[in-house]
């Protein structure tokens, strides 16, 4: 009886072993594919002879790897039920456009206050990788330390991830194991280099339905880790944006984008609201992740009157203009005149085209435009004494008098449209100085609505229904 007993314990280990093999060379290149470290079921038979103290103690071990596995798939559970914000500010105190949002990676975690970038496909922090940062750059206050984190993995450079979806991946691969590396560049000429990896994101959850910004959406009573996230470890890197934040959180459509990646398991969908942007450190909104309050969208309606339904426009997550994201513009009106632009500046099919960029604060209008826009709204201000001042074109010594600025409205595919505060076009430079708060952009060319033209709205981006909303608030409570 003990002898049958033997063989047939014998044969559950060795079909388990055999599932086991197979599951890990399914589970592998699944992982493979999407930066995922793979599940393995590691079964560790006992050696002929053993007693039965050490097949007990191989059983706690058992045991304990399945509790561990069973809890992670809970949590994963959890939070796909969920929904989750992390605090976003302007980075004004710093003297730079950017909006900052506080990250925390690793496990331990680790905190990091990052530039959140709907242009970046790329999430990465500064780091120290076995050695110095460039000896031009400054010693970062805070770094990613990948040996202090349990749940960081390399990504190998021969990888489909680095090779397909990283983007400036090297090509110097030593061998199929080497880290997959990367020398990112920016359009505005700053630059990070260093190795991809996967790691934990810890991340407060909040209920289902929860208003960005509210208490409940900053519970830390309740968190959890969302797994495989991508995450660049830069070691050096250069830009003044950089010099004020500890890296780039990726709000863009990509593959590997932490906005992406998120938004898959919180309800295909994110939104942020950005508070004025000369607004103290202490005015905090949130970069939500997952479905807002009833009629989409969050807000934070007047005590007096009845929530606002958001706009609504096509979001255009077109191959061809990624990471960004792109919606079509169909009228500009200043002053209620609708002013004369050819369509083909907003065609992404004739080299036009727009895009909303949290990453860049100036709204940018290829040529066309920018020259139908300008001139209306100067010929308005006309009567104010004309100021120079890089790199604005048309500024104005506003002692002089406070005339009242026309109207700017930007209207959307679907009749959605956006009105801006007279201050996010006709901004703010210097003491007693305003000046049309607009660049011009090469043409053909794509024209790039900004941050400064953003603030004080809540957008959400749903990337499941291909759709982009939008309301006017304050964006603090």
């Amino acid at each position: 009886m003990a002898s049958r007993g033997h063989a047939l314990a014998l044969l559950v280990l060795l079909a388990l072993a055999t599932a086991a093999s197979a599951g890990r060379h399914h589970h592998h290149h699944h992982g493979h594919r999407h930066g995922r470290k793979s599940a393995r079921l590691q079964l560790i038979p006992s050696a002929p002879g053993a007693s039965l103290a050490d097949r007990a103690r191989d059983d706690r071990h058992r045991h304990a790897y399945i509790r561990s596995t069973l809890a992670s798939r809970r949590r994963a559970a959890e939070v796909g039920a969920s929904a989750f914000a992390m605090p976003l500010s302007s980075g004004a105190y710093t003297g730079t456009g950017q909006y900052f949002v506080r990250f925390r990676v690793g496990t331990p975690a680790q905190p990091f206050v990052l530039v959140a970038d709907t242009g970046s496909d790329l999430t990465w922090v500064k780091c120290r990788r076995g050695g110095s940062p460039d000896a031009q750059a400054p010693a970062p206050a805070r770094e990613f330390r990948p040996a202090a984190s349990k749940t960081w993995e390399p990504i190998a450079c021969s990888s489909d991830t680095c090779t397909s979806y990283v983007p400036f991946s090297l090509a110097n691969c030593s061998t199929p194991a080497s880290p997959c590396a990367y020398d990112y560049r920016y359009k505005d000429g700053s630059a990070a280099r260093g190795v991809v990896g996967t790691d934990s994101a810890t991340i407060a959850l909040s209920s289902s339905g929860g208003r960005a910004g509210s208490g409940a959406a900053a519970d830390s009573s309740r968190r959890a880790k969302l797994q495989g996230i991508v995450l660049g470890c830069t070691a050096s890197y250069d830009g003044q944006s950089f010099q004020s934040s500890d890296g780039v959180l990726s709000l863009g459509n990509s593959n590997i984008s932490f906005a992406s990646r998120a938004a898959a398991r919180f309800g295909g969908r994110f939104s942020y609201c950005l508070v004025d942007h000369l607004a103290p450190r202490n005015a905090t909104s949130y970069l939500t992740f997952g479905p807002g309050p009833e009629g989409g969208a969050a807000g934070s309606p007047s005590p007096t009157s009845a929530p606002a339904a958001p706009e609504q426009t096509p979001l255009l997550l077109d191959r061809r203009m990624s990471p960004f994201y792109a919606v079509t513009v169909d009228t500009i009106y200043v002053a209620g005149e609708a002013l004369d632009i050819p369509a083909d500046v907003w065609d992404v099919d004739r080299s036009g085209g727009a895009i909303l960029d949290s990453g860049t604060s100036l709204t940018i209008l290829a040529t066309p435009a920018y020259a139908a826009v300008v001139e209306a709204l100067s010929r308005q201000l006309g009567d104010l004494p004309r100021v120079s001042m890089d790199p604005f074109e048309y500024c104005y010594n506003w002692t002089a008098g406070a005339p009242e600025i026309p109207k700017l409205e930007v209207q959307f595919a679907g009749s959605a449209t956006l009105e801006p505060p007279a201050k996010s076009y006709v901004i703010d430079a210097a003491p007693g100085v305003k000046c049309i708060g607009v660049q011009e952009g090469a043409w053909p060319g794509v024209s790039v609505i900004g941050n400064i033209l953003q603030q004080e709205h809540l957008w959400e981006f749903d990337l499941r229904d291909r759709l982009l909303r939008f309301k006017h608030t304050r964006c603090t409570q």
